[in-house]
């Protein structure tokens, strides 16, 4: 070690030049992949549900609705940014964030529709039954995508 190096130093450029855990890229190639789907097909429902509850509740039903699909979205489109951001880590560290981002995620929904509850302006039906179609098809679209994808689940260490 030099003078000027510190173990820290020295750890972060061991860590800098040591190769990428080979799941990462086809880890991120699914999620990838996941994430379009779920882009691709979970707006249009969120519409049909907008359009739908509008007619059936008026304004109230519109920004319930509308509400509950930004929730929704917002809460699929985390799940899968964990997926990419956990990709290349240690096997216990993905399991960590993605066992407490779940936890978070579930626990600032339950925020969110706490404070949302004596909302008069939104129509609860609409915003839970929004949230619940917006949810299960994104989780739909999302196992389309990962069942289509070509990416081996097993991949052998190189030597």
């Amino acid at each position: 070690m030099s003078d000027t190096e510190t173990p820290e130093t020295s750890q972060a450029a061991a860590q800098a030049t040591a190769p990428e855990n080979p799941h990462a890229a086809p880890v991120r190639q699914l999620a990838r992949s996941m994430t379009r789907a779920s882009l691709l097909f979970t707006p249009p429902f969120i519409l049909v549900c907008i359009v739908l509850f509008t007619v059936l509740n008026g304004l109230h039903g519109f920004l319930g609705a509308l509400v509950g699909g930004v929730l929704a979205m917002i809460a699929s489109l985390s799940t899968l940014g964990m997926m990419k951001v956990s990709a290349g880590q240690d096997p216990s560290l993905v399991m960590l964030i993605a066992l407490g981002g779940y936890a978070a995620k579930v626990i600032l929904l339950f925020l969110a529709l706490t404070l949302l509850k004596g909302v008069t302006a939104l129509h609860p039906l609409s915003l839970g039954i929004t949230m619940i179609v917006a949810i299960l098809v994104a989780a739909a679209a999302e196992f389309a995508a990962f069942r289509k994808a070509r990416i081996p689940t097993i991949i052998p260490a190189s030597h």
